[in-house]
This record gives C-alpha cells, structure tokens and sequence, in this order.
C-alpha cells in the first residue's frame, strides 16, 4: 500500500468518527471559533498530513528504528520553537531531561543493527524522517496555541479532516493505487485510525493545553522503545546493546523531564484548578 493512501485512510477514518461528534457539540456552542483559530487549525492540519506522508514514507527506505528515532527528535526544535515563538522556557529538570533523553537517542541511532540497506536508500529514509519531525514540531506548537481558544473535539476533528483532505489531493496527484488491498491491511488501517490516531494524538492535543509543547514533545521519545520492540518481534529487526543504553536513557530523561514539569506547573499555579478539556 502506497505510503501517501496509508497516511490518507488514517487520517480520513478518523476524521469521520470525530466529525460528527464535534458538529453535534458545536450546534451547542455559544459563539463560532475565531477566525485566527481556523486559520492556525488548517496550518496545524497541513503540518500533520506532511509528517504522516514523510514519516510513513521513510519506513520503505530505512529500519524502524531508524526513522522512529529521528522522528520524534522534535524535542530540540520544539524547545527552541516553544522560547521563541510562545515564550515557554523548559525548567531546569526538563532541559536536564531533554538533554539525557536526546544523548540516549544517539547512542540508539549510532549503534543500529537493523537489515542491509543501501547507503542512499537509508539516507532518503532518514531525511524523510527528519521532515517528519520537523512538521511534527510545528504541529505541536500551533496545537500548544489554538487550544487556548479551541475545544479539544472541535480542534482536532477540523485538524484531522484538513490533513485528510489534503492527502486526498496528494494521492490524487501521485496516482496512487486504491485497489488491491488485503483484509489484513485494511485491518491494520482501521486500528491505527482507532488506537495510535484517535487516542494517541488526541491525548497530545489534550495535554497540550496542560503541560508545554516541550515536555508533550519529549514525552513522545518513549515511542522509538516500543517500535523497535515490535519490529524486533514482527520483522526481525535487531538492535544492539548500545541500543539497549540508549532506549534507558530514553526513559530516565523522560521521567526527569516529566517531574520537572510537575513541580513547575505546580510552583506555576499554586491552588489553580486544572481548565476544561
């Protein structure tokens, strides 16, 4: 299955089950979103369907370790994006944490021991993964700033179907094949539409508005332990012990970071009741 119609059908599923759910709760609404939230939504759409089609592309050149690495490397660009553009400077702890977990990352990286891939092939996968992380980056970041002003449903039903319809438009352009798809890869659409889509990115849109793009962005580095696991046990792709040190590492810098958030969140409104979803 083409990688840009893997990213279209994600996305589109799960639009189609949020879609109407955010209508319904809008008809509700006491006032229409913003004009600047929208506009900051279909931006946030755009940046969403790029890293799908990016990201999903890399894995037909590069391992899975390779490319979920890189990936989530949006941390550095988030934190620095975060102080610059919406004035968020990580805590100590999260910039201890940041830095543990993204030395983890490298000794992840540098000591692969994936499948024999060509030189050039591996190199095309791993850009493509870097342009993954990059428009993940800006994505998390206009998440971080609408969801000040959009609900949680509202948001991410108009951020998915953008991304969807755009993909469309892609697939279209490229002439990608529609047909020809067996059971099981339609079954394995659906449940990234349902699980990964629906719960997993809708949790970082929800923890965007309580925590920093910084530390939702640092969260996602736990995601490289698990898809090396799963493409160890699904298609035999080893990793070596520095591997093992570095996906360690990967979880002590997580949990620094993430106590480090906590105890600034919590200096930072003392007696604040946590805001509405």
């Amino acid at each position: 299955m083409p990688s840009v119609v893997i990213a279209a059908i994600r996305l589109t599923l799960a639009a189609l089950v949020l879609l109407p759910i955010a209508l319904l709760r809008g008809r509700t609404a006491s006032r229409s979103p913003p004009p600047r939230a929208l506009r900051l939504t279909v931006a946030s759409g755009a940046l969403l369907a790029l890293h799908f089609w990016s990201w999903i592309a890399s894995l037909e050149f590069t391992s899975v370790a390779s490319s979920t690495i890189l990936v989530t490397t949006n941390p550095i660009w988030v934190a620095l994006a975060s102080l610059l553009w919406l004035g968020e400077r990580p805590s100590r702890a999260a910039l201890i944490g940041i830095a543990v977990a993204l030395f983890g990352t490298l000794f992840t990286f540098g000591g692969e021991d994936g499948p024999s891939i060509r030189a050039n092939a591996a190199t095309f996968g791993n850009a493509l993964a870097l342009i993954g992380a990059l428009a993940a980056s800006g994505y998390l970041l206009i998440g971080r700033a609408v969801r000040d002003l959009l609900p949680l449903l509202t948001y991410v039903a108009l951020a998915y179907s953008t991304a969807a319809a755009l993909l469309w438009v892609a697939v279209l352009a490229t002439s990608a094949s529609l047909h020809g798809f067996s059971a099981f890869a339609w079954l394995a659409l659906i449940l990234l539409a349902l699980g990964p889509q629906l719960i997993g990115h809708t949790a970082f849109n929800f923890a965007l508005r309580h925590m920093s793009a910084p530390f939702v962005a640092l969260s996602i580095l736990g995601e490289p332990i698990g898809a090396a696991f799963l493409a160890w046990l699904l298609f035999g792709e080893r990793f070596s012990s520095l591997q093992f040190i570095g996906f360690a590492l990967l979880l002590i810098g997580i949990f620094l970071a993430a106590r480090g958030e906590t105890r600034s969140h919590r200096a930072a409104q003392p007696g604040k009741t946590a805001r509405p979803s």
